[in-house]
């Protein structure tokens, strides 16, 4: 088995995570993303612990993750997942019998269809063989502008390569690039008053690479519209 660059950890199966409904999939979420199925990013995903979950900045990076050295519960072959929430502490519980999120572990917790890949289903939790990887993603990198005048703050979506956003610009047909800050997740915020404006959007991502949108907010916006950007 091929393990190079891969670093071990465990992760857990939280049934209530996955909802065969659909629509009640992991609404919310600590990237911001919200239904995850109508945003495209399926039910390969994960809630990241502490260690690795840096305070949302790691929101929308991929990992691929193999089942380790658990000949009773492995099964063959990887999947890759984005990581879309937050694993939180508890505290009240020992790391090793249910405090799986606590810190230092570093920690995946895997919806029930991403964990029937690499394990099966009475496992619970299993260790595993984990790296970053580069997102694929279909499309643009997508912009949902959400807030009012004086606080704009848009949803960075579907993000390929790195995948995790660690610094935005936005530009106005009237103005110029100005940085934004990030407020939770991948929700990122200008107090501009950019009403009226074509806007354009640089994203750079955690590896240093940018990508340019320009103008892919036409004039007319409205608060709660989303657009379609470029791509890395």
């Amino acid at each position: 088995m091929h393990t190079k660059g891969m670093q071990v950890v465990s992760f857990l199966l939280v049934l209530l995570v996955w909802n065969a409904n659909g629509d009640d999939q992991q609404e919310g979420g600590a990237c911001g993303y919200g239904n995850l199925l109508s945003q495209g990013y399926g039910t390969n995903t994960a809630a990241l612990s502490t260690a690795l979950f840096n305070n949302g900045l790691t929101c929308g990076a991929c990992y691929q993750l193999r089942c380790y050295n658990d000949t009773k519960w492995c099964l063959s072959g990887t999947i890759t997942v984005t990581a879309t929430n937050f694993c939180p502490p508890n505290n009240a519980l020992s790391n090793d019998n249910g405090g799986w999120c606590n810190p230092p572990l570093q920690h995946f917790d895997l919806s029930e269809p991403a964990f029937l890949q690499i394990a099966q289903y009475q496992a619970g939790i299993v260790p595993v063989l984990f790296r970053k990887v580069s997102c694929v993603k279909k499309g643009g990198m997508r912009f949902t502008i959400i807030g009012h005048s004086y606080y704009n703050l848009v949803l960075i979506t579907n993000v390929g390569g790195a995948g995790d956003v660690k610094a935005v610009s936005i530009k106005g047909s009237g103005s110029g690039w100005q940085p934004m800050t990030r407020n939770w997740g991948q929700n990122w915020q200008s107090n501009s008053y950019l009403n009226g404006q074509s806007l354009s959007f640089m994203i750079t991502t955690s590896d240093g690479q940018t990508v340019t949108s320009y103008n892919v907010v036409p004039q007319g916006w409205k608060f709660g519209q989303t657009f379609e950007g470029g791509q890395f």
